[in-house]
């Protein structure tokens, strides 16, 4: 990306989010520093675009808003909170794991279910759901009124 900046509707494409969440990012501390044209307008850096990446990242992982944040002030403290950064990413990889772990277990088990009835389907006679097309039977014989 060039040093050219983004309007916030290019922004929000660039980072495949809405542009309420980018105001929410700013609301929540997790966006500073933007700046702004002559007129007002928020415009967005490459480094923003990066960020905003990061972000997303961490939400896509069910990283709560308040990790985020804090996560966010130790980015900004810069190198002297180098050890408290990896701290929290090497927290927040391991719940990331066992969430895995987690889904893997209910993919294995969605897995059994379908393969359990695809298998009782395929056993199943086919049902003609159109009607029948001569009068019911019971046993192979025709009901009849006595």
């Amino acid at each position: 990306m060039t040093n050219e900046f983004l309007t916030p509707a290019a922004m929000a494409a660039a980072c495949d989010v809405s542009v309420d969440t980018l105001r929410y990012y700013e609301r929540e501390g997790l966006l500073e520093d933007i700046s702004r044209t002559g007129s007002g307008q928020r415009q967005y850096s490459s480094s923003d675009v990066a960020w905003v990446q990061v972000l997303r990242c961490l939400r896509a992982t069910a990283m709560p808003i308040r990790e985020m944040r804090a996560f966010a002030v130790l980015v900004r403290e810069g190198e002297t909170a180098m050890a408290d950064r990896l701290e929290l990413l090497a927290n927040h990889r391991k719940r990331i794991v066992d969430q895995v772990a987690v889904l893997h277990e209910a993919l294995e088990l969605v897995d059994h279910k379908i393969e359990a009835y695809t298998a009782v389907l395929a056993e199943t006679p086919k049902v003609d759901k159109t009607g029948p097309a001569h009068n019911p039977t019971l046993d192979g014989k025709g009901i009849r009124a006595s």
